[in-house]
């Protein structure tokens, strides 16, 4: 190999690194997410920011940190501006139960990371944000697809088994988060 050539790892970087538009895990999640090769792709949009990401953040067994640096700008508290590190594992969640969902839509990110200012606010008008929300710790994320219903979204997450699934039909999105095993909502 020359130093003109690359490898096929290389270019793979090379794109998972520069393939972020933007306007200015667990055992079984893991598990799902095997079959599908050896790149790990996340795909979201955001009506508040108007942005949207679609990268590769992991190949051949490793993550990919420019890929995921992305990631924690894209899911930073758009209130303030506040980035904060989103657990790998989150994303994990989120690519696995993607994949199950067969949809090449994008996620609709509704919440990433929120800071303790925006949760509080977002606590004091609403008695279903938790005082202590994983949110904070940048290992959660409120989502929808606009061509699965809530229920669907919910199942394939749950599929997971992997973290905290919350459905929230009232309000059309799913919240997934790394945290301990467990389910609530309607």
């Amino acid at each position: 190999m020359t130093d003109t050539t690359f490898s096929r790892r290389a270019l793979l970087r090379a794109f998972a690194a520069t393939a972020v538009t933007a306007a200015p895990v667990m055992a079984n999640a893991t598990g799902f997410l095997r079959g599908a090769g050896d790149v790990r792709r996340i795909r979201m949009h955001n009506g508040r920011s108007g942005e949207a990401i679609d990268t590769i953040y992991w190949i051949e067994g490793e993550y990919i940190a420019p890929a995921l640096e992305d990631i924690n700008y894209f899911m930073r508290d758009w209130r303030n501006d506040q980035v904060h590190r989103i657990d790998i594992r989150t994303i994990d969640i989120m690519t696995a139960a993607h994949r199950l969902l067969e949809t090449s839509e994008p996620y609709m990110l509704l919440s990433g990371y929120r800071s303790p200012q925006t949760n509080a606010m977002l606590r004091s008008r609403s008695s279903g944000v938790a005082r202590n929300s994983l949110h904070m710790q940048g290992e959660a994320a409120d989502l929808r697809i606009s061509s699965r219903s809530v229920n669907q979204i919910y199942q394939a997450a749950r599929a997971c088994n992997a973290g905290g699934v919350g459905r929230y039909s009232g309000s059309n999105f799913v919240h997934m988060d790394c945290g301990p095993v467990r389910t609530w909502g309607s």
